[in-house]
């Protein structure tokens, strides 16, 4: 079977969106059934698939697309150019790995798309107005034009539901884990930047946007050096894209005079994120939404000390193995929650966790299933 994972983003650094497609490209190759994974991805992104992600398998095959990397040229890339490409290469399925404009009607093989989140209809000022009404109206098409939702958690699929009513009970629809695997990656630290084998830090991964609360966790690192209540040599790391926020947050980080005690770090390779998993103190989310959130996973994955804010979604995928806290309508009562729980998590053992269950052979397994019934047939 010839699956065809369509991957093309505007990032020119490695985001969530693209660590899933790869995820889904490596899980699918560890399958008998499957002998050919095209990746579809822009010229732009070549350089950092190739090198920042571990694509070993010689069932991945990746097909770069040279176009501009602007929005309307993507689209309309996604509209009429994907479409030409995959009735060229004639796979059996198509995976879009995160929803685009697409008409259903020039496809010759069955389309399905990985449904993240609802950003455009829970965090509009991600995107700022008139460009989330677009977002809005290509996740509209892409949930009408597909054959089959996969979404990345339950809370997910509930959402669907809930905005999409009339569709999603036309569709076949299911729930697919992100999975995580570092098992062949060498760990290496991040290079470039005052950090030392030998410093303590707080880890943040996620992007730049509101709904990640990562000012909250500023405004806390910065209460608990002034308080004396961590080291006052620990240091806090923060690596995702830049984005809406980032000025904001830079400017923060300034007006509390912590900017030699703070590091942000635009997407990193595997390896150097590996690493930093593996060393910081205490790993912390404080986002107020989320679809599933794969560096949470990752963290449990490296049996981290976790801190997270209390929403469905982490207590879907972590339950009973992190330090929740509850954000509130008052921003300072937020922070003192925070507080209390990064401190209550670094005076904890670092025991390993059991029972993982985002796993690649467990993941893949699910794929295929779903794939079936799309297809209609056994696989």
């Amino acid at each position: 079977m010839h699956i065809l994972i369509a991957a093309l983003h505007r990032p020119t650094k490695p985001t969530g969106v693209c660590r899933h497609a790869v995820n889904l490209a490596k899980c699918l190759a560890i399958t008998s059934q499957v002998d050919k994974i095209t990746l579809v991805i822009g010229v732009w992104q070549l350089d950092y698939f190739k090198t920042a992600f571990v694509l070993d398998s010689p069932k991945i095959n990746l097909i770069p697309i040279t176009i501009k990397n602007n929005s309307v040229t993507r689209n309309i890339w996604f509209l009429w150019g994907l479409s030409k490409l995959t009735n060229k290469i004639n796979p059996d399925i198509i995976h879009l790995s995160f929803p685009i404009p697409f008409f259903r009607s020039l496809f010759y093989a069955p389309v399905v798309s990985t449904i993240h989140d609802f950003y455009p209809y829970e965090c509009p000022e991600n995107f700022g107005y008139p460009k989330v009404l677009l977002n809005r109206s290509f996740l509209k098409q892409c949930i009408k034009n597909s054959d089959g939702l996969s979404c990345v958690s339950q809370i997910t699929l509930k959402n669907l539901y809930r905005y999409f009513p009339d569709r999603s009970s036309e569709k076949t629809t299911t729930v697919i884990y992100n999975y995580v695997d570092f098992s062949k990656v060498t760990p290496s630290i991040p290079k470039n930047i005052d950090l030392e084998k030998s410093d303590q830090f707080i880890l943040c991964v996620g992007q730049h946007r509101r709904n990640k609360n990562i000012d909250l966790l500023i405004r806390t690192y910065s209460v608990l050096i002034n308080e004396q209540k961590i080291l006052n040599s620990t240091k806090l790391v923060i690596v995702g894209s830049f984005g809406p926020e980032t000025n904001k947050f830079k400017e923060l980080i300034a007006q509390l005079s912590i900017a030699k005690k703070v590091i942000l770090l635009s997407s990193i390779d595997d390896a150097q994120l590996c690493w930093l998993y593996q060393n910081c103190e205490v790993f912390v989310i404080s986002s107020s939404t989320e679809g599933f959130c794969l560096p949470l996973a990752e963290a449990l994955y490296f049996s981290c000390k976790v801190v997270c804010s209390n929403i469905p979604i982490f207590r879907e995928i972590c339950d009973t193995k992190c330090n929740f806290f509850d954000l509130e309508e008052n921003k300072t009562d937020s922070s003192n929650n925070l507080s209390s729980a990064i401190v209550r998590a670094l005076k904890q053992p670092n025991d390993k966790y059991s029972g993982f269950e985002f796993s690649k052979s467990t993941i893949a397994h699910q794929c295929l299933q779903f794939y079936s019934q799309i297809l209609g047939t056994k696989i």
